[in-house]
């Protein structure tokens, strides 16, 4: 049987160069990497907040706050020699919340037990830079501050940034000695309560309020009244509350400064007039230096020498003590309580920053919106 014949052989023409796909794989290890990273970073955060605060959780108070045993202490300028002067801080609004769940009365009550527990502080420098806050924040700063020098014996010595009113002296006034800056605005000593009356609005928008209340006097000074609608003793009955709080203030002044008698260890005696001022108005350091409220003009440096001279020693470190870090200090937008809730958190977005209604306050007018 003959072969059959072979067909034709024709040239194979060259591959076209055409695009390759992108294989799918590629796109998931971009995605696999990203996630990686993330993951890796915030367990870096983690063990970088265990590494700054390891065990400070078990550490905490019932209440949340870390307690006097927790603090950090930080130097804050190297002095070559044992003894130490502590610095404590009131900044802003006496009485609002801080960092995690401590407030500032907490954290200060805090700071001073853990310096009465270390004998190497001989004395401390309170640094108020305040317009004033909540009465009752003050009164428990200030007994803090004179309760710690009764009972150890140590001096606190006040030195006044740039403003330091109302409940910002309120805390400055049972100090061992009080520096001011000659610009430092302080004064302002008397009480204010605020509140809005925004019935108008109300009636503007056709909302009307319905109210129950169990006495006569249940909805004393209620934002949706009418005028009309507002009891005569109300008024009365407020400002006897205020006056109260008033004389406590003034109270205060008179046994911080030592009354009205020559004052001990060349401290300022208050003038006769002093009272005169004491109408709420604003102060500058020089004018509060010629009452007899400051003893001293000068910056932090001078209060901090002070402190030496008062406590008797020469070279001292001047130390701080600060909460432990945790993880929602190291990412500031993101807040977790200690409950486990987590909140999200923009600073410096506040649409309602006024101070809270409906309490006294030892607070500079400037400060009230």
């Amino acid at each position: 049987m003959s072969e059959s014949p072979r067909p034709p052989q024709y040239p194979v023409p060259p591959l076209l160069d055409l695009p390759r796909r992108r294989p799918r794989g590629r796109v998931r290890w971009w995605v696999w990497a990203a996630v990686t990273g993330g993951g890796l970073v915030l367990l870096g955060i983690l063990m970088l907040s265990l590494a700054l605060d390891p065990g400070g959780s078990r550490r905490a108070t019932p209440d949340g706050r870390a307690g006097a045993s927790a603090l950090i202490e930080e130097i804050v300028e190297h002095g070559g020699a044992g003894e130490k002067i502590a610095l404590i801080e009131i900044q802003g609004i006496i009485g609002g919340p801080l960092r995690g769940s401590a407030g500032m009365v907490d954290l200060v009550r805090d700071q001073f037990d853990r310096i009465a527990s270390d004998p190497a502080v001989k004395a401390v420098v309170l640094r108020v830079d305040s317009p004033g806050g909540e009465v009752l924040a003050s009164d428990e700063i200030h007994d803090s501050i004179r309760q710690f020098q009764d009972r150890h014996q140590r001096p606190v010595v006040a030195s006044m940034g740039s403003l330091a009113a109302s409940g910002g002296y309120y805390v400055s006034a049972p100090c061992r000695w009080i520096v001011a800056h000659p610009l430092t605005l302080t004064g302002s000593i008397g009480v204010i309560f605020h509140g809005y009356n925004y019935r108008g609005l109300l009636d503007k928008v056709g909302i009307r309020p319905e109210v129950v209340k169990s006495g006569r006097l249940k909805d004393m000074l209620r934002g949706d009244r009418l005028a009309e609608e507002e009891l005569p003793e109300e008024r009365a009955i407020l400002r006897d509350l205020i006056h109260q709080n008033f004389d406590r203030f003034k109270q205060v002044v008179q046994e911080g400064r030592g009354g009205d008698g020559a004052n001990a260890g060349g401290r300022r005696r208050l003038a006769g007039n002093w009272e005169e001022f004491a109408d709420g108005r604003i102060l500058s350091g020089v004018q509060a230096y010629d009452l007899g409220l400051v003893d001293e003009l000068g910056s932090l440096d001078a209060a901090v020498a002070r402190a030496r001279t008062l406590a008797g020693i020469g070279k001292a470190r001047l130390v701080t003590y600060r909460s432990p870090s945790r993880l929602s200090d190291l990412v500031p937008f993101l807040g977790i309580g200690a409950s486990g809730e987590v909140r999200i958190r923009w600073d410096g977005w506040a649409p309602a920053a006024g101070i809270p209604e409906g309490r006294l306050y030892f607070l500079s007018p400037l400060h009230v919106h």
